[in-house]
């Protein structure tokens, strides 16, 4: 079987004030991708919105969020579409130099944690990344070295495809990025007078209900549909 995998993150740089960071995918089999793009064009439409504008988790408004649920409700219906992310909840515990490490070679260790449970020695796969900045290329080789290294899929025959792309011109990678956008709100320590956002929290009642999981802790390894990873500081990687 092909699948194509849409990753993201939230918040992976090291001094940003933030506590937590979510690496994260959404993944289907590579047949079903035009369906899929085109349902959720058919849910922007629906709710008077373009398919050409981009859904994200910072967009989220009361003016939306019907259309926001509607997405979430289409992926938890769609037996086609899966959810994996890794959660570090606290990112000041990090202490690099003592597993003499960089902060990039963690950010890749992370990365290759996250899809190792969506990666299977028997299937094919094409991932996709959210470009970010100038050097999106360059992350994308590194990260399909680790990953092919990391399973000794050295002739990178089961990952035949890694490159960056536009979240924005890519239906379903703005579902991963409403998501992972959840997942990381839901485990964010915020200051004091902070407001939260009723919209934003509309849509994580939605998802832990469906899902039937808190998305602050880690789900069972074979969870198929919303499978969750906290990653704890003191482990060894």
């Amino acid at each position: 079987m092909l699948y194509n995998v849409y990753c993201d993150e939230s918040c992976h740089l090291e001094h940003d004030g933030i506590n937590d960071m979510v690496i994260g995918a959404v993944w289907c089999p590579q047949r079903k991708l035009k369906e899929i793009n085109s349902r959720i064009c058919d849910i922007k439409l629906r709710n008077g919105i373009s398919p050409t504008t981009e859904m994200k988790w910072t967009k989220i408004s009361p003016a939306k969020v019907v259309a926001y649920k509607d997405i979430i409700d289409y992926f938890f219906d769609d037996d086609d579409l899966h959810f994996r992310a890794i959660i570090i909840p606290d990112k000041t515990k990090l202490n690099h130099r003592a597993f003499h490490q960089t902060h990039d070679d963690w950010y890749y260790k992370m990365y290759f944690d996250m899809l190792k449970a969506i990666l299977s020695p028997v299937d094919r796969y094409e991932i996709y990344i959210d470009i970010k900045d100038s050097h999106s290329y360059q992350k994308a080789q590194k990260l399909r070295q680790v990953c092919s290294n990391s399973m000794y899929d050295f002739s990178q025959s089961v990952i035949q495809r890694l490159q960056p792309i536009r979240s924005d011109e890519i239906q379903i990678m703005q579902l991963t990025d409403i998501l992972i956008g959840a997942v990381g709100y839901q485990n964010r320590t915020f200051s004091d007078g902070f407001v939260n956002s009723k919209a934003k929290l509309e849509i994580i009642e939605l998802i832990k209900r469906r899902s039937g999981y808190s998305l602050t802790r880690t789900t069972l390894l074979r969870e198929d549909k919303c499978n969750l990873f906290v990653w704890d500081a003191r482990d060894v990687v």
